[in-house]
């Protein structure tokens, strides 16, 4: 491990700007890595923070600057044309991606030493590697078969194979791109504790996350982005939250949730799900759902909200004993389509995977869902024109170039493009999943804006959310669910966190003993 006594830094970065095309992303950063610390890099989606860590890392070539690193030997040079991720990874700097990089039909052993196999003269020692790969998923607490194909996984899994794979390649400088994105609590504290092991052996973490209390917990320092600018650089201890959040967005935040008045006792029933069931994952989940309601739904990990809501719109089969119920009409959806046509939209958790397509333009992102709105025989393209330039300016979504894949557009600038893409099939029932995962503080506060002017306007709203703050700030009921069953339902004084998760632990139901829910 290098000698961090005289604090020179491992890597330092001097006027690093990068640009694509005519556009400029990165304006001339200075920036200091060292060993045994945790540098947080924050800023709003787009400020450059992935753009900065992919050149760190030799993902990208670098437009003007240089990077000069501590070589392992602790002489210095500077980094050159040849500077890509094998000569990163040689040198110890290692990118674990935002975005899961793994082999979905090779093992978890496989991935893990995939590129650095371990041999035993001219054969792979598979012994070895198995062995290897099983002490390091051990240490993060995840105790399973490292010969489990990737694709049988969960997520949340496979981010910690991720993490395993960086750490077999005994990093000195460690870049986590929104690690807890899809971990649970108790998994991303297992992450917590490896970092600070790395940190005593002197290794240096960059930490990208938007999630603030994580920053204000393990931080040593934290480097704010604005616009592809540097802002500032600070010592944790200086920063609160709040100053963290006016630093990111440039203003005051006073109020990141907005006023959302609570509909009407007479506002109409317009969804009713009565003994909703799936095999294996839902037992006889029953609500109702109100015209200008946002009614929200918590749970922990593998509680089955999304697998319910995937089951109202068509995504999954109801079993034969459950009624859905859509403005009094009694319907069984067998594809988004037939829920689309039917003023029901579903905004997925997964944008990347299943929301947008990231090799294709805007427009034609934009225009998928709705396609049949724009078309007859042929696509009326003049109204598809105008109803996408309307849109971007309604979701604010900011693109240097118009016609640019959306694969290169910012987490936040994604999000904005889903709902725009969903909103313009004109729903009046909108069920939300993960508004704001990976999403800065700023966005979020647009998205939080958006999604109450939605209820405002008498469309009803289910929105599915692991950030209960979030549930509890934009919600006028909340269903908690518990290892699929949807255990109560919280009005009034009942939405606050200690409440809610005594029912998503599973300590306090209001369910009776048959599964109906309890009217009290």
């Amino acid at each position: 491990m290098p000698d961090t006594s005289a604090n020179q830094p491992i890597l330092a970065a001097r006027q690093l700007s990068k640009s694509f095309g005519d556009v400029r992303v990165l304006n001339n950063i200075d920036l200091n890595v060292h060993g045994g610390e945790v540098l947080a890099l924050l800023g709003e989606n787009g400020a450059g923070k992935s753009t900065l860590v992919k050149l760190l890392a030799g993902f990208e070539p670098i437009t003007s600057g240089t990077l000069n690193l501590l070589n392992s030997d602790g002489s210095r040079g500077n980094t050159g044309k040849d500077w890509d991720v094998r000569a990163a990874e040689r040198q110890g700097v290692v990118l674990i991606h935002q975005e899961l990089n793994l082999a979905e039909q090779l093992s978890a052993t496989d991935n893990i030493f995939l590129g650095n196999e371990l041999k035993q003269g001219l054969l792979l020692n598979e012994r070895l590697m198995h062995q290897r790969a099983r002490e390091y998923l051990e240490s993060l607490n995840c105790n399973i078969d490292p010969r489990e194909q990737i694709s049988r996984l969960e997520v949340s899994i496979k981010q910690m194979i991720e993490i395993a794979k960086a750490y077999a390649k005994q990093s000195r400088v460690l870049i986590l791109d929104e690690p807890t994105a899809v971990l649970t609590f108790k998994e991303s504290e297992v992450l917590f504790a490896l970092i600070n092991k790395l940190k005593r052996e002197g290794v240096a973490i960059v930490y990208i996350s938007h999630k603030l209390d994580e920053i204000e917990n393990i931080a040593d320092r934290v480097v704010i982005l604005r616009d592809g600018y540097l802002i500032g650089s600070y010592q944790s201890r200086e920063l609160d939250k709040d100053d963290m959040a006016r630093l990111m967005v440039g203003r005051e935040l006073t109020t990141l949730f907005p006023t959302n008045p609570k509909p009407p006792d007479s506002a109409k029933i317009v969804l009713k799900l009565t003994r909703g069931s799936l095999p294996k994952l839902i037992s006889r989940a029953s609500f109702q759902l109100c015209s200008g309601e946002v009614l929200g739904f918590f749970g922990l990990v593998g509680s089955g909200r999304t697998a319910l809501m995937e089951a109202i719109v068509g995504l999954r089969k109801l079993s034969s004993t459950s009624k859905l119920e859509v403005n009094g009409r009694e319907v069984n959806y067998k594809s988004l389509a037939t829920a689309r046509d039917d003023g029901v939209a579903y905004l997925t958790k997964d944008r990347k995977s299943s929301g947008l397509l990231l090799n294709m333009g805007l427009r034609f992102n934009f225009s998928l869902f709705s396609l049949n709105k724009f078309s007859r025989f042929l696509i009326d393209q003049k109204r598809e024109q105008q109803e996408f330039d309307n849109a971007i300016k309604i979701f604010d979504i900011r693109a240097g170039d118009l016609e640019i894949k959306v694969g290169n557009l910012s987490g936040g600038n994604q999000q904005k493009l889903l709902f725009a893409k969903i909103m313009a099939a004109d729903p009046s029932i909108v069920i939300i999943d993960e508004p704001t995962r990976g999403i800065d503080i700023g966005t979020r506060s647009e998205i939080y804006r958006y999604i109450a002017e939605l209820a405002a306007n008498g469309h009803a709203i289910i929105l599915v959310s692991s950030d209960m703050l979030e549930v509890i700030g934009l919600s006028h009921r909340v269903a908690v669910m518990c290892r699929g069953e949807l255990v109560g339902i919280l009005e009034g004084g009942e939405i606050e966190e200690h409440e809610i998760m005594r029912y998503a632990t599973g300590l306090k139901s209001k369910l009776m003993k048959d599964g109906e829910p309890r009217c009290d």
